[in-house]
């Protein structure tokens, strides 16, 4: 019989190691590597150190954007996302002609994937859905096309 992958053998070792009821912390992902420094940290609310509420998703996406130099305020992302989706993080538009074309808005911004995957702001998540990614990339998209999300005050 040829030898194991040196991962499938790591991951038996661990399976084995579970089994005998040593309370094991995390298992390692098949094909995945050992954790190392290269590994990059999603900036979330609790990452930055933030509440995971509407406060704290916004103060964490303005620590990430004045980091990425884009433009926003507090007042101004608020403003925004009240309008959106009520602070709603999961809020998905089924029924307006982005939806109509397939892409449906999604999230505290409403932001449709195209736009989301095209600003997407290195070190979030790319999960529309994900607040502070979510905030992020449409902030970076709003600085784009209209030089700031404080200068947003209807639908973009």
């Amino acid at each position: 019989m040829p030898a194991q992958p040196r991962r499938t053998r790591r991951l038996a070792r661990t399976l084995a190691v579970a089994a005998t009821g040593v309370t094991v912390l995390a298992l390692p992902i098949l094909g995945a590597t050992t954790a190392s420094a290269a590994t990059p940290t999603v900036a979330t609310a609790s990452s930055l150190g933030y509440a995971n509420n509407l406060d704290g998703w916004i103060r964490a996406s303005l620590q990430v954007m004045a980091q990425h130099g884009i433009p926003g305020t507090y007042n101004g992302i608020y403003r925004n996302v009240i309008r959106e989706s009520s602070g709603n993080p999961s809020a998905i538009n089924l029924w307006d002609s982005n939806a109509a074309a397939g892409t449906p808005s999604k999230g505290l911004l409403q932001i449709i994937d195209p736009t989301f995957n095209a600003y997407h702001v290195s070190g979030t998540s790319w999960d529309p859905y994900d607040p502070v990614a979510n905030i992020t990339a449409s902030c970076n998209y709003a600085a784009a096309r209209y030089g700031s999300i404080d200068n947003v005050f209807g639908a973009y």
